[in-house]
């Protein structure tokens, strides 16, 4: 009754509202999850752990890097390595606009996800030069500068567009996928911190 006289004071009739109990239900048990999960996710979640591994094990041996490869005093690798962390997480704002006003979630994860992999690979040709090499310094400061583009750039983006692919109502299910999203971001990082000073003793090309 109050809807009703609400909706003709207003000039305007209120649109019917789907019934989500009746048209598509949530799935509870474990069987009409599985089935009905997105299985996008898995790729979404899974590009999320191998982002998290490469950042955190990159930064992990990076103010050693500076050091012994690039020769810098104590107090420079320091300053450069916040300076690096600072970019990394100022960056969000630029994924940020450009999916919200730009090219969308997808968009920006697929061309960013690009754009960091590109700094990995710059980083890691930077290392074929000899040590002391002119080119060496200004290869490694344009891989570290797009990693900090790239693996910020995608933030404000990846864990909303997993979030998209559930129906609104699927609640439960969303709360799934975001422990299981979380659960995968600190699993990369903790093993990568683990493992790259075990990859750090191996001799790989030059360094």
């Amino acid at each position: 009754m109050g809807i009703e006289d609400e909706s003709k004071r207003s000039g305007r009739e209120l649109l019917p509202q789907p019934d989500y109990a009746t048209d598509d239900p949530e799935p509870r048990k474990f069987g009409e999850i599985v089935r009905k999960w997105p299985k996008v996710t898995f790729c979404i979640v899974m590009n999320e752990f191998c982002e998290r591994f490469s950042y955190y094990g990159m930064r992990t041996v990076l103010t050693l890097y500076l050091i012994n490869i690039l020769n810098f005093n104590d107090n420079l690798s320091t300053i450069l390595f916040h300076a690096f962390t600072v970019l990394a997480y100022s960056s969000p704002l630029l994924g940020s606009i450009l999916a919200d006003g730009y090219i969308g979630k997808f968009w920006t994860i697929f061309s960013i996800s690009l754009l960091y992999a590109a700094g990995q690979i710059v980083l890691a040709v930077s290392s074929t030069f000899k040590k002391g090499s002119s080119i060496h310094p200004y290869l490694d400061f344009a891989g570290l500068f797009i990693i900090a583009m790239g693996t910020g750039g995608i933030k404000p983006c990846v864990s909303a567009f997993g979030a998209d692919q559930f129906p609104s109502h699927y609640l439960i299910m969303i709360s799934y996928y975001f422990s299981i999203f979380y659960f995968m971001i600190n699993a990369g990082s903790t093993i990568s911190t683990f493992m790259t000073p075990i990859f750090r003793g191996k001799f790989i090309l030059l360094h």
